[in-house]
């Protein structure tokens, strides 16, 4: 109509999604940074930072490791979300996305493997833990995750107490002089409810007695079995936790190319 002019808004970085997402992953840098920080004080503790080569001494795996990469994965992911949101810097975005994305894929290949391939994937479990059975004694972060794994899921060994003859404190070779020899770790034990004073030696020479009269005394199943036993059993709750990880990314990767949409835009009306 005549005497007026229609007006053309010009195109905006959406507040709600940059600030949303700045949120969404100023938490997770925060968390990232905690579990790196952990980590970092652990192998300080453990004497790792000042003789770096006491991370290849080790024969199993140094639980410290989870948290320094885990920590390290988040703070990175965190630090890219956050300050490429809130500076509406594209490059960090794309990095953030990018990142996320080849994280998400590898966990669902390696989802697709583990069904795909189920008994390569046990029998590099029994390896992997029948490794850190040898090295029980190298490292008590090790031994303490060994412990809660077989008083958790009610198991001893990767395959069942024998297992422990691989390591050098518990296996029943004449030329062992340890007091261990023949035995298992208490972890191995059955518990009895009415003790209120844990019994450490509840395990010694118990594998010089015959399986049946072990089976009041200690767990005689393996680990690996208890653990597909423990995910049947609770196939809905992992199924649940692992679906909510995936929605959370992938929320995360449509909030950073929406913005990053929302910035070119912006830039090419300049």
């Amino acid at each position: 109509m005549p005497g007026k002019h229609q007006q053309f808004q010009d195109p905006e970085v959406g507040c709600c999604g940059k600030y949303f997402l700045f949120g969404f992953n100023i938490v997770f840098w925060v968390l990232g940074a905690l579990f790196l920080a952990i980590g970092l004080w652990a192998w300080g503790e453990k004497g790792v930072l000042s003789n770096i080569s006491a991370l290849t001494d080790l024969g199993g795996l140094d639980p410290v490791w989870l948290f320094v990469v885990v920590g390290g994965v988040m703070s990175v992911l965190g630090f890219a979300g956050c300050i490429g949101a809130l500076r509406e810097n594209t490059f960090l975005l794309k990095f953030f996305s990018v990142f996320l994305g080849l994280i998400f894929f590898l966990e669902l290949a390696a989802g697709i493997l583990a069904f795909v391939f189920k008994d390569w994937i046990r029998d590099q479990l029994n390896l992997f833990i029948n490794n850190n059975v040898k090295a029980y004694r190298d490292d008590l972060d090790l031994q303490n995750l060994i412990d809660f794994a077989q008083e958790y899921w009610s198991c001893c060994g990767a395959r069942g107490p024998n297992d422990w003859n691989l390591n050098i404190y518990f296996n029943c070779t004449d030329l062992n002089p340890s007091r261990e020899r023949c035995g298992v770790p208490f972890s191995c034990c059955v518990r009895d409810p009415a003790e209120d004073v844990l019994n450490t030696q509840c395990g010694y020479d118990i594998r010089l007695k015959l399986e049946l009269e072990q089976q009041g005394s200690i767990y005689t199943k393996g680990c690996v079995g208890q653990f597909e036993k423990w995910l049947q059993d609770n196939l809905i709750v992992v199924a649940g936790v692992l679906v909510g990880i995936a929605l959370l990314q992938i929320f995360g990767l449509c909030l950073a190319q929406n913005l990053v949409s929302d910035i070119k835009a912006v830039k090419a009306n300049w």
